[in-house]
């Protein structure tokens, strides 16, 4: 019979102990629920509703308990329901009366949240640190190639030349707000709601600041129904992930599209890459292409808990149960997203020369001859026509710009001297973009010096420890 079954006088069915178990997911929050139980154990000896004598037997059951479980020689039962069920029942077998005595004053409603919580914010410092590398990556490939001219692109066409750097750091410019989002989930998740019990509080003399002392919680939920009933912490965490993951997603699609032969922009090495059963020739982006294939279900585990909580009665309600799966999913997805495109930014190699010969293509330097001709005096959308003349010219004999000669341009408007030449060259055009923000060198090492004191400043917050 179950823990809770003095009212019962028959067992569930053997399906319906299944179907309501949660104990295959949330055995993974073992260290967090025995965490809890021991700060919960010596805040009631404390406060005198149970012996010092208890709580150290108590203390030392759990330590037993979870050596046990890390040691591989726990035997998890399904018939105990839960993960709080199953290290209660092994404790109370181990250490008797003390054992039964720890769930007073406390419910399964506020354990599982407190739980939930330590989880959620072990996992967003965990997750800020993998972010921290993928930056690190990022940043190292920026500045290794700060000089590497490439096509920058919009609707997938070519646009204006930009530095492979400024393209990388504006990469680590989401990461950056990533780490926001994930350092927002973690300060959700960092307020105690043990104590709280099934709804209403308790009438036994709890100090609920302390076990949030115990369990390095910042602060105590200040209303009982609400800490048992929130999961906007989990949801904080989700979109962060959710978000995060669409970044990642942007990311491996263009190592993807780069490492194609008609790109060929870079080289994946072969410990991020596959090959084909049938095609020898063969090198597939497939960790890119999981990485941007896993996106959708991170979204997925957030859409999920939507729509679980939107509709959901004060307070505790089973339906909760399903907060935490996709949770260690989104997290673990993401955490391995991280690592995995850390990797391969790290160890691809960039052929610089293959960028720039593309950025020779397209018109690139359509911009600046327009500029040039409103810079000496010709209304800017007159400029866009004259240019647009030009390069329909160049389709037309199948060349570029660079190819025009000068009475060709003279032809389209008497502006054009001998110095628009000049304006046709893709570093010179690189070097023009000067404000703030912009793709020159001088911006670029800007961004880069900014990206690594963010870098910087960010691991002190990552880093276990400073934040309690």
């Amino acid at each position: 019979m179950a823990l809770w079954s003095g009212r019962f006088t028959q067992d569930v069915s053997e399906f319906t102990q299944r179907f309501g178990a949660s104990l295959p997911v949330d055995k993974q929050l073992y260290a967090q629920d025995i965490a809890g139980s021991k700060a919960h154990a010596a805040m009631l000896a404390q406060v005198g509703v149970i012996s010092q004598e208890d709580a150290r037997i108590i203390r030392q059951g759990l330590d037993d308990v979870q050596g046990a479980i890390e040691a591989g020689e726990f035997a998890f039962d399904i018939n105990d329901e839960d993960i709080h069920m199953s290290v209660e029942k092994r404790l109370t077998e181990q250490v008797g009366q003390p054992g039964a005595r720890l769930h007073t004053g406390r419910s399964r409603n506020d354990q599982v949240v407190t739980d939930t919580r330590l989880f959620a914010k072990e996992r967003a410092r965990a997750l800020m640190e993998a972010n921290l590398q993928l930056r690190e990556a990022l940043v190292a490939q920026a500045e290794a190639n700060r000089d590497v001219i490439m096509p920058g692109y919009t609707h997938m066409q070519h646009a204006q030349p930009v530095l492979f750097g400024h393209h990388l750091l504006a990469y680590v410019a989401m990461l950056e707000r990533d780490f926001g989002r994930l350092q927002a989930a973690y300060d959700a998740a960092d307020a105690s709601p043990l104590g709280a019990a099934a709804l209403a509080g308790t009438t036994y003399p709890l100090d609920r600041f302390m076990t949030a002392r115990e369990l390095g919680f910042s602060r105590v939920i200040g209303n009982s129904l609400d800490a048992v009933s929130d999961r906007d912490f989990l949801l904080d965490l989700l979109y962060a992930c959710s978000v995060s993951c669409m970044h990642l997603s942007r990311l491996c699609e263009e190592l993807v599209l780069w490492s194609t032969s008609e790109f060929a922009f870079i080289e994946l090495s072969d410990a991020f890459s596959t090959g084909s059963s049938i095609m020898p020739q063969k090198k597939n982006p497939d960790f890119a292409e999981l990485i941007r294939g896993k996106c959708g279900r991170v979204v997925g585990d957030l859409v999920a808990l939507l729509v679980t909580m939107k509709s959901l009665p004060l307070a505790y309600n089973k339906d909760l149960q399903e907060d935490k799966e996709g949770a260690i999913d989104a997290a673990k997805t993401l955490e391995d997203g991280y690592q995995c495109a850390a990797g391969m930014i790290a160890t691809m190699t960039v052929k610089a020369d293959n960028m720039l010969a593309q950025a020779q293509k397209g018109y690139l330097a359509a911009t600046d001859v327009a500029d040039y001709l409103a810079k000496r005096g010709m209304p800017f959308r007159q400029a866009h026509a004259a240019v647009g003349h030009l390069v329909h010219l160049c389709e037309e004999r199948g060349c570029d710009l660079c190819d025009l000669s000068l009475a060709d341009f003279k032809a389209e408007s008497d502006l054009f001297e001998a110095d628009i030449v000049g304006a046709l060259d893709l570093r010179a055009i690189v070097e023009a973009r000067t404000t703030y923000g912009g793709t020159c060198p001088s911006e670029v090492a800007r961004q880069l010096a900014e990206a690594k004191g963010k870098i910087a400043s960010d691991s002190e917050t990552a880093r276990p420890g400073t934040r309690a």
